[in-house]
């Protein structure tokens, strides 16, 4: 078992936990929160490392990143366990248990498996991959190594200094904003809110290409008020560019609300286009709102049904119409750049 990052010892034998806000102290033979860091020996152990729950190649449109690579597949692996308790998780049966089978895949391994299937790189996703601090940092080093990004679909619950460390090495993330209200972080996630602000505001300034996801749940976080803020806190702290995916609930694990009616995210869409150049819907056959177009025409740049994904109304890096340059990243070599190389962060222009 690998010893953990980021913790240090505390009186009477325990220790504590310094990866995320929760800041668990383990007394002997415990686990934190996200059951994968558990107190082994004197030491905080990163039980998880290397143990895949899941591994598949995916559209990049999954993640979901529609600036990012569009058109792409990307190998995405997760692990096991989550520092949240989300009641409405999609992901639960990973997210919410650890399963030590034995098997472990190393980074090498990971990266390797990228290589060979022609993928742009590699996606921490499914669980939450911030618990697996370790492991992905190592996996993202040596992905980078082979000229292949790095992509985290994430809660964004971490704190500064481990963030610090793996942002440089990442090329663009997801983070889900769950809510603008600090009483439904608290209720329905067993978590807080401002450290995700923190974080999304952390990655944006360390130049890393942010995009932002957030489950409408009827009754629980579908208030005008509610999808107000978050587009004007997005449009002020990460830029009015930052595209923002507004996605339908269905009901997982413990909850029972009713599923996101279209009439819903259509709303939410309009609201959050108030502030917001790219707002998009998706876990929906809406028929509207997945294809990206040019702010300053309207041209279509990039045409979506779903997964499928069309180029139509780009002349290289341009919007054909007009010639105002589109806001994607559209090439791996493009992307590296972001961060400069060798993993140095740049502040964003």
């Amino acid at each position: 078992m690998r010893t953990a990052r980021y913790w240090h010892p505390t009186a009477g034998g325990a220790v504590q936990c310094e990866l995320c806000p929760h800041g668990c102290r383990l007394p002997p033979g415990a686990a934190g929160l996200c059951r994968v860091r558990l107190h082994r020996d004197g030491e905080l152990k990163a039980a998880g490392y290397g143990a895949v729950s899941s591994a598949h190649v995916d559209p990049i449109e999954k993640k979901p990143l529609h600036h990012f690579l569009p058109g792409s597949a990307i190998f995405s692996v997760g692990g096991w366990g989550c520092n949240f308790r989300c009641r409405f998780c999609q992901n639960w049966t990973i997210s919410q248990q650890f399963r030590d089978d034995g098997s472990r895949q190393t980074p090498e391994e990971v990266a390797e498996a990228a290589a060979a299937c022609g993928s742009v790189g590699v996606a921490y996703t499914y669980n939450e991959p911030l618990v697996g601090f370790e492991f992905v940092r190592d996996c993202a080093e040596r992905v980078r190594a082979r000229g292949l990004v790095n992509v985290l679909v994430t809660n964004g619950y971490v704190n500064p200094a481990p963030a610090a460390e793996l942002l440089p090495w990442v090329e663009a993330l997801n983070v889900d904003i769950k809510s603008m209200d600090e009483a439904f972080y608290r209720q329905q996630c067993g978590a807080r809110l401002q450290p995700v602000l923190d974080f999304c505001a952390q990655a944006a300034g360390a130049g890393r290409h942010v995009e932002i996801t957030n489950l409408i749940i009827p009754g629980l976080n579908d208030s005008e008020d509610g999808l107000r803020r978050l587009a004007e806190w997005v449009a002020e702290r990460l830029g009015e560019r930052t595209p923002l995916h507004l996605s339908a609930y269905h009901p997982q694990y413990q909850c029972r609300n009713p599923p996101t009616p279209v009439e819903t995210l259509r709303r939410a869409y309009e609201l959050c286009r108030e502030k917001l150049r790219y707002v998009y819907v998706g876990n929906v056959a809406a028929g509207w709102g997945e294809d990206t177009a040019c702010p300053q025409c309207g041209e279509v740049l990039i045409r979506r049904r779903g997964y499928a994904v069309g180029p139509i109304g780009l002349r290289g890096h341009e919007c054909r119409r007009c010639g105002r340059r589109a806001d994607l990243v559209l090439s791996v070599a493009e992307a590296l750049a972001l961060g400069g190389a060798q993993g140095q962060s740049k502040s964003p222009a």
